[in-house]
């Protein structure tokens, strides 16, 4: 009986020792973006980002274990309001009925020196599987003793994908939106404080 007790406190131990070694690191909104880009008929790309997200990610000690993030579709910043007002519309992201885009993993793989993160990726209530190639670096620590990892990734999609169906064409047939988005993270996230 005794040797039991000791197996079953050893084995609550190591699952206490696990949890305790999962870290959130939530993102720094001031020192993160979240940028994307599109062809505008055909000659260049037309950037913008996104100015209102939360996200955070989950680590065991080395090991990433998830990561989410949220991000406020209102907050489209293409540095043309106009423009920004007619993308909140019906004819693009519908920003009243679909206020929110989601990335929330399912899983995490490695290619070489990059982690994939796989994740549920929801845009004008369509939810398709996503791989997010990322870069990680650090820890390092701030100047005021914060933990921070940087993160790094591109992604590409197709607007079609989720329904953005805004499709007037020139007279050559060109498009007068491209199909392809490209996005780009560029991330910093700090360690929240052990509870």
């Amino acid at each position: 009986m005794r040797k039991l007790l000791i197996s079953l406190l050893a084995v609550a131990g190591s699952f206490i020792s696990v949890a305790r070694a999962a870290d959130t690191y939530n993102v720094d909104p001031a020192h993160t973006s979240l940028t994307f880009s599109v062809r505008h008929l055909g000659l260049t790309n037309v950037k913008g980002h996104f100015n209102e997200f939360t996200g955070s990610l989950t680590f065991d000690g080395e090991k990433l274990q998830s990561a989410q993030a949220t991000i406020q579709v209102a907050s489209i910043d293409t540095g043309v309001e106009q423009r920004n007002a007619h993308l909140r519309t019906a004819d693009f992201f519908d920003a009243e009925t679909y206020p929110e885009i989601t990335f929330v993993t399912k899983r995490i793989e490695k290619d070489g020196d990059k982690t994939i993160l796989v994740a549920d990726f929801t845009m004008r209530g369509v939810t398709k599987e996503l791989r997010l190639p990322a870069n990680f670096y650090g820890p390092a620590t701030d100047p005021w003793g914060n933990t921070r990892i940087g993160l790094t990734a591109i992604a590409k999609i197709n607007r079609l994908d989720y329904n953005i169906n805004y499709n007037p064409l020139l007279e050559t047939g060109v498009a007068v939106v491209g199909e392809e988005i490209s996005l780009e993270i560029n991330a910093e996230a700090v360690k929240a404080s052990a509870e």
